[in-house]
């Protein structure tokens, strides 16, 4: 692979962020960055690796145009983990800001935290920043690991964190809440709200797709469910597929449409090919097909983990009737039980009762869906941009 050579310095300042790989929904966060930064005559470069192989079949890699691939590896760790390895320590170390993943697992972190500290003596390497999610939130971790990565958060110059309760667990390891920005992460939503609103219009051609989504898979209103995603394990799809199925029995008319891809593909095409079966499978989605099967769809299911699917509810109008599961990704704080969202008992019976008296409660769904439609606002990929801008202007000394 050729990598074009960085020079030393030039006349504007660099901000170099890491990633494991860029998926398609990050692309416009950075995209809506590199403009900041280039307003402020900061350059922004995305150094990438290769996607993690239990995100490889949701088939969502999608870089941009600021980002660079460099060579990687991954190396056999105990107790079936990995450790990565990313070539970026030349590029970086002529970036005036650096800004890596919360995550010990990143070798790549240990020599630029060290070439930081060279800083603090005199030296001009980079200040490294860290971003992500505050605490361990998706996985159960052992007490030392914990301990291991609130340390090597505290050696970071800032932290950008995904949310509120990240950045107050941080802040409460000893991390100076000054230097902590709350990004309250979020993916560009632009096109789901304008098509959705423009959905709701006569005469419009999405007015006319969404008649034709219901005909062609028998909708009833009142009666249809969404899901959104990646199928695969953290999504719970075998919870979801035998909620449906429960819904089913309990509300004629009934229907679950599965977007998404991943390893679960098969057992969600399995179901759907069943004869009655409430489940419609239609493979990947994106963009302007996800906003018109929101426009059709009462409520999105999701008993597994919810995380940015939280904002597309909000863009869609759709919303969120989830679990009390413990592993949701931080931005399950978005969600405010009988506001905007649903929040039952974790258990098939309980969620399937709790998707039958929403869909039953025409008032209750239509409060739901306002509040929703409120909330989308304050969840988006440019507002994330402006934070992360304003955090990283805060590190190269341009704000107060």
């Amino acid at each position: 692979m050729t990598i074009t050579p960085v020079s030393p310095r030039d006349a504007r300042r660099r901000v170099v962020v890491v990633q494991p790989y860029v998926p398609g929904y990050r692309t416009p966060f950075f995209n809506h960055l590199q403009e900041r930064l280039n307003s402020e005559g900061v350059a922004l470069e995305v150094l990438y690796g290769l996607v993690p192989p239990q995100q490889a079949a949701r088939r969502d890699a999608a870089p941009c145009a600021c980002a660079v691939q460099v060579p990687s590896r991954r190396l056999p760790a105990p107790g079936g983990r990995s450790l990565l390895w990313r070539q970026v320590t030349d590029r970086a170390a002529s970036a005036d800001v650096v800004v890596l993943e919360q995550a010990l697992r990143n070798l790549e972190a240990y020599p630029l935290l060290l070439r930081q500290m060279v800083r603090r003596a005199g030296g001009h390497p980079p200040r490294i920043a860290f971003w992500g999610h505050g605490r361990t939130y998706t996985k159960k971790t052992s007490r030392l690991q914990e301990v291991a990565k609130d340390a090597l958060t505290r050696q970071a110059a800032w932290f950008f964190a995904y949310t509120e309760g990240g950045a107050s667990y941080v802040s409460s390891r000893g991390f100076p809440r000054e230097r902590i920005t709350v990004l309250r992460n979020s993916v560009d939503t632009t096109e789901l709200t304008v098509t959705r609103d423009r959905a709701d219009i006569q005469g419009t051609s999405e007015h006319a797709a969404v008649a034709a989504l219901r005909e062609r898979h028998c909708l009833e209103l009142g009666r249809t469910a969404l899901y959104v995603g990646g199928l695969d394990a953290p999504k719970r799809i075998p919870f979801l597929l035998q909620s449906a199925r429960r819904v089913a029995a309990g509300l004629p008319g009934f229907k679950l449409l599965v977007a998404g891809d991943g390893v679960d593909r098969p057992l969600v095409e399995a179901v759907a090919c069943a004869p009655d079966s409430p489940v419609v499978a239609l493979g990947h989605r994106a963009g302007r097909d996800v906003a018109l099967l929101g426009a059709v769809s009462d409520v999105m299911l999701m008993p597994g983990r919810v995380g940015l699917c939280a904002v597309d509810s909000f863009a869609l109008r759709t919303p969120i009737i989830t679990t009390d599961w413990p592993w949701h990704a931080p931005e399950f704080e978005y969600l405010e039980h009988g506001r905007n969202a649903v929040v039952s008992r974790d258990d098939p019976d309980a969620y399937a009762v709790a998707v039958q008296q929403v869909l039953n409660d025409r008032s209750r769904l239509e409060s739901l869906h306002e509040a929703c439609r409120k909330d989308a606002a304050h969840y988006t990929a440019d507002g994330m941009a402006e934070r992360f801008c304003d955090g990283l202007l805060h590190m190269l000394g341009t704000r107060l």
